[in-house]
C-alpha cells in the first residue's frame, strides 16, 4: 500500500503542469485535425488541373495560374509577416528560389504533365517516391549505409512501385508519364530538403509565398519566350457526371488545392512538429484515390492500389527510422547538457 502511495505521489502532477498537459493534448488534436484537411485539400490538385488539361489547357499554363492565384492571395498577410523585416527576404533568396524552381515549378509542372497520361492517384505515387530518393542520394554523396529500418523502407517502396506500374496488366501505364511523375518526385523531394532546413530568419510562409512567386515568374517567362507552351481555352470543363465553368476549376485549383492546402500545412507544421506533420500527409495519397473517384471516375488496378499501399509503408518505415535516430540522438545529448551544467554551477 505504501508503495502505491509512494508511486502515486511520485507521478502525480501539479495543477500548473496538469493544465499545460491538458492545453498541450488539445493543441495536438487540433494539429492533428489541420494536418489531416491538408492533406484533404492537397490532394484534390489533380483532379481539379486534369479536366482543364483535357479542355485545352497546357501544363504550364495551368501551373502558372495556380501559382500566381496562390501568390497574389497570400501576398497580404505574408507583407504583414515581413514587415520591418524586409532584409529576410534578400538574405534567404538561395532557399525562396530554390524552393520555388524545384519544388514548387519543376514538381508541379511535373505532376500535371504525369496526369494527363496517367490516373490522378497513379501519378501521385510516383511522386511520393521523394523520400526514398532523398536516401538514396544521401547513400550516394555520405557513401555510408543507410540503416536497417530505411532500407526496408526503400525496398518495400521499389516493390510497391512496381506493382503501381502493373507493367503487365491489362491497365498498364503510359512510360511519358512514368517519366513525368519521378522527375515530379525529385522536385518533391527538393521540396522536403528545403523545407526541413532550420532557418529562423525565414518565416514558412515567406518561404510559400516568395517559391510560389518565383515558380509563376519563371513559368511565364519560358512561355514568353517560346521555351514552353502557354494555351488556356474559356469554356467549360468536364467532371465525371457534370460540367463546370473554367473559371471553377481554376478557383478550386488556387484556392482550395493551394492557398487552404499550403496555410493548413504551415499551422500543421507549427502544431505538430514537421515530421508528425509529414506522417499524416502520406494521406494525401488516399484522398487523391478518394478524390479521383468521385470526381473523375478514375480508379486504378486492384494491383496498383496494392502497389500503393507498399509505397506509402516503405516511406512511414523510412520517417519512422528517422523519428527514431533524432530520438536517439536527443537522449544522447542530454547527459552530456546535463553534466556540462552541473559544472557551470
Amino acid at each position: 500500500m505504501a508503495e502505491r502511495v509512494g508511486q502515486v505521489g511520485a507521478g502525480a502532477l501539479s495543477a500548473s503542469e496538469a493544465t499545460d498537459y491538458a492545453g498541450q493534448s488539445r493543441r495536438n488534436l487540433a494539429g492533428f485535425g489541420i494536418a489531416l484537411f491538408s492533406a484533404i485539400v492537397f490532394a484534390t490538385s489533380g483532379s481539379f488541373a486534369k479536366p482543364l488539361l483535357e479542355a485545352g489547357w497546357t501544363s504550364g499554363a495551368a501551373v502558372g495560374a495556380r501559382m500566381l492565384g496562390a501568390a497574389l492571395v497570400l501576398l497580404l498577410p505574408t507583407l504583414w509577416v515581413l514587415r520591418g523585416r524586409w532584409h529576410t527576404v534578400s538574405d534567404n533568396w538561395k532557399p525562396i528560389v530554390l524552393f520555388g524552381v524545384f519544388g514548387v515549378a519543376v514538381c508541379q509542372f511535373s505532376y500535371f504533365q504525369a496526369v494527363q497520361y496517367l490516373d490522378v492517384s497513379v501519378a501521385l505515387l510516383l511522386e511520393y517516391m521523394a523520400p526514398i530518393l532523398i536516401v538514396l542520394a544521401a547513400w550516394v554523396v555520405t557513401r555510408r549505409s543507410p540503416r536497417l529500418l530505411t532500407i526496408l523502407g526503400a525496398v518495400t517502396s521499389v516493390v510497391g512501385l512496381v506493382l503501381v506500374l502493373d507493367v503487365t496488366g491489362a491497365k498498364g501505364v503510359d512510360p511519358l508519364g512514368v517519366m513525368w511523375g519521378l522527375i515530379a518526385a525529385v522536385g518533391l523531394a527538393v521540396f522536403f530538403v528545403v523545407g526541413a532546413q532550420q532557418n529562423d530568419s525565414l518565416n514558412p510562409l515567406v518561404l510559400t509565398t516568395g517559391g510560389l512567386l518565383v515558380g509563376a515568374l519563371l513559368m511565364f517567362a519560358l512561355g514568353a519566350v517560346g521555351l514552353l507552351p502557354m494555351r488556356a481555352t474559356f469554356g467549360t470543363v468536364n467532371f465525371s457526371g457534370f460540367e463546370t465553368p473554367w473559371w471553377a476549376a481554376l478557383a478550386g485549383l488556387i484556392v482550395v488545392a493551394a492557398v487552404l492546402a499550403y496555410v493548413s500545412g504551415i499551422l500543421a507544421a507549427r502544431a505538430l512538429g514537421a515530421t508528425l506533420a509529414s506522417f499524416i500527409g502520406l494521406t494525401e495519397v488516399i484522398f487523391a484515390v478518394c478524390w479521383a473517384w468521385l470526381l473523375l471516375g478514375e480508379m486504378p488496378a486492384p494491383i496498383q492500389l496494392l502497389g500503393g499501399l507498399c509505397i506509402v509503408a516503405g516511406v512511414i518505415l523510412v520517417r519512422a527510422d528517422e523519428l527514431r535516430q533524432a530520438r536517439r540522438l536527443t537522449r544522447r545529448a542530454r547527459p552530456h547538457s546535463a553534466t556540462a551544467e552541473i559544472h557551470h554551477l
